[in-house]
Formats: C-alpha cells, structure tokens, sequence
C-alpha cells in the first residue's frame, strides 16, 4: 500500500485529525456527559441513520458501474459483488432506533418518543450534503473517489467506534450498549471493508497516481459531513426540552 501512504493518505490526515479534536465528539467522550444526553444522542443518530444507510449499496453498485465505464474492469466488478453485502444495512439502523426508544420509554418520565415521529424528520444539512457527495462522486469523472468515501467513513467506526462504545458501557451500561448493533458490526466488520478499499484504492491510484489526491478529498469530505452529522445529533440531544433536562 505505498501508493496509498505516499499519495494519499496525507490528503486525509487532516479531517481525521478531527476525530480527535472536534468539540462535539470531545463532548461525546467526556466523563461529565449527562447520560440522557448520551442516550437521547444514540436515539437521534440511529433515526437519522436510516437516511444516512438506506442508499448505500446502490451507491456501491453504481460505483462499480462507474469504474467499468472508465475502464476499470477489476475494480468495478469487485465493487458491485461487495454492495450485495450492504443490501438492506439501513434496517439495523431502523431495528436500533426502535430498540432504543423502547428502552428510553421505559425508563424516562413522559412524553414517550415515537420512531415514527423520528425517521419522519427533515434531514439536517450536514445529512443532505453527504448523500449529495455520493452521488456527485460516483456520477462525477473520478468516481473512484466513492471508494474513498467509503473508506474515510470506516476509519470513523474502526477508530472513534470502539471509543464511543466504551463511553455508552461506561455511561448508560451494558443494557443499552447492547442494543447497538449497528455500531457494533460495524466496529468489527469495517474492518475487513476497509482492507477492501484500500486495495482497490491502491489499484486505481497505480493506474492514475495524479487523481490520488482527488480521491483522498473525497473521502476528506465526506469524513468531515459525517462529524458535523454526529455533532447535529449530539446539539439536538442536548437542546432538547427542559423537562427532559430538569428531571433528576
């Protein structure tokens, strides 16, 4: 992967530098956070993830489309095998929201949350930019540049999953941090889907090593809408309600 580090990697260092040092994410973190907070933080970001999931494998598979119209047989077809995978992710997101709600419900003074209210809610625009970078990209001419989104998007669950996992355990305990599934399959299976588009990655930066960094932009871009989507979630948490606020 020397392509990669030498071409890439140090057009993406600076966003997801800010997994680090973006003050909603610090917040997420900190030891002080008010567990509703927390918990109404989760309930907001798996609702909107519906939105967020719902397009993904037609994003992957038109990529690979994409990339055999340009001439990248390989990496296309590796590409529209891989988003079968991702057929129907958005319904974990759903499932989640649902078991969330349920569990906030049960333990929270009234007016009791409906998921249907919650997925029915306008997309902020931190939500609409990053579907609109994924289809600017793939129908774009370097629409390689969705592999990188991809990838830029898993680092995010491999790297500040497993933090935030452990603050949700520490915070709001086991009974809620079991009902994660998504976060949690994803901590473990991006894993491998980030070894994936790298490979690929690699494989289109050796054939055009001058778009590396158009690519690594993309996927710069879409890490840094994905944190503002976090952080919109997290203030929607936050400004909630006074009741919500002042029950002890």
């Amino acid at each position: 992967m020397e392509l990669l580090k030498k071409l890439y990697e140090p057009h993406a260092v600076k966003a997801r530098a800010r997994l680090d040092t973006d003050p909603a994410l610090c917040r997420l973190l900190s030891p002080s956070i008010e567990p509703r907070v927390l918990e109404r933080f989760l309930i907001e970001w798996m609702a909107r993830a519906v939105y967020m999931t719902e397009p993904v494998d037609g994003w992957i598979r038109r990529t690979g489309q994409r990339c055999i119209e340009k001439g990248m047989q390989k990496i296309g077809n590796a590409l529209i095998i891989h988003a079968k995978s991702e057929t129907g992710h958005h319904l974990m997101t759903l499932e989640d929201t649902h078991a969330l709600v349920r569990h906030w419900n049960a333990h929270q003074p009234p007016p009791a949350l409906r998921v249907e209210d919650l997925i029915a809610q306008s997309p902020t625009d931190s939500m609409k930019s990053y579907r609109q970078l994924h289809d600017e990209t793939i129908e774009g001419d370097f629409p390689v540049g969705q592999i990188a989104i991809e990838r830029e998007v898993g680092y995010l669950a491999v790297y500040f999953g497993p933090r935030l996992m452990k603050q949700v355990d520490s915070v709001l305990g086991t009974e809620v941090s079991s009902l994660l599934s998504f976060m949690a399959e994803h901590v473990a299976v991006d894993v491998g889907h980030t070894l994936l588009n790298e490979k690929l990655l690699e494989e289109a930066i050796s054939r055009s090593p001058d778009n590396a960094r158009i690519y690594a932009e993309a996927g710069a871009r879409a890490l840094n809408a994905y944190i503002r989507f976090l952080g919109d979630c997290l203030r929607i948490a936050e400004n909630q309600p006074t009741p919500l606020r002042s029950v002890a």
